[in-house]
């Protein structure tokens, strides 16, 4: 990868650095003169990526010319279905409305990121602060209203069950991560910060539930019986976070 950023993929699995040298490469090809920036981001860029997890990117464009995306979508699927990429393409003017839409987003994504190529558009980005807490309410809400949905669409369902465990465990450790740094006691990542959080409610239980949470993630399986108690405590978490982030109002 050029520019030295093979430096900055040599802690990821093999496979993965090398489909990312691919991508990179053939972004710097496709899109020419219009290309800015490749950032990675997520639990790759921090480091912890696990077999089942997707390979964040975003590719931030001076324009977004037909002829040159089209050029990009070959290898692009190619990434896809190797190691589990997803591609967010911005343009470089959109970068400050996207993190005021999505601050939740931006906001982790600003925490964890690496650029593979061109200059950082995260590195000056202020979020406005109404606008996470904002966001953050808007995550929690919609999250606990998912979860009770499945829970009584799906409950019979194990399998199903531990699946969604493992689906809502990143939002919810971003949720976390976000409302401790919006306390003043940020993390160093969002399952430190979800850690913290059912730390400092002071109640028994929420040691193992933080450890259901890591099986899931990683198996996509919980013990018998597990699954649905799991749900259950993950819909009081999401209360519990927005109930304090509603103070921060």
């Amino acid at each position: 990868m050029a520019d030295g950023a093979s430096e900055l993929t040599s802690d990821l699995p093999q496979d993965v650095a090398s489909v990312l040298a691919d991508v990179v490469s053939a972004a710097r090809t496709a899109f020419a003169d219009d290309l800015i920036s490749v950032v990675l981001y997520g639990s790759a860029a921090e480091g912890a990526l696990r077999p089942t997890s997707d390979v964040n990117l975003i590719v931030v464009l001076r324009a977004f010319d037909r002829a040159k995306s089209d050029r990009f979508r070959g290898p692009l699927q190619i990434a896809r279905a190797a190691i589990q990429l997803e591609a967010m393409f911005l343009l470089a003017e959109e970068v400050d409305g996207a993190a005021r839409a999505f601050a939740q987003k931006f906001a982790d994504i600003q925490r964890r990121h690496r650029v593979l190529f061109g200059e950082d558009p995260f590195r000056a980005l202020a979020i406005p602060r109404p606008a996470l807490v904002a966001r953050l309410d808007q995550v929690l809400l919609n999250l606990a209203i998912r979860l009770r949905a499945f829970y009584l669409e799906r409950g019979r369902f194990e399998e199903q069950l531990a699946g969604l465990v493992a689906q809502m465990s990143g939002p919810l450790r971003t949720c976390a991560a976000n409302l401790l740094e919006l306390e003043g006691r940020p993390a160093r990542s969002p399952k430190e910060a979800l850690q913290r959080f059912t730390e400092s409610l002071g109640e028994p239980g929420w040691e193992t539930v933080l450890a259901s949470i890591s099986q899931a993630r990683e198996t996509r399986g919980l013990p018998t019986g597990a699954a649905g108690d799991v749900v259950m405590r993950l819909i009081e978490l999401a209360g519990r976070m927005r109930q304090r982030a509603l103070a921060l109002r």
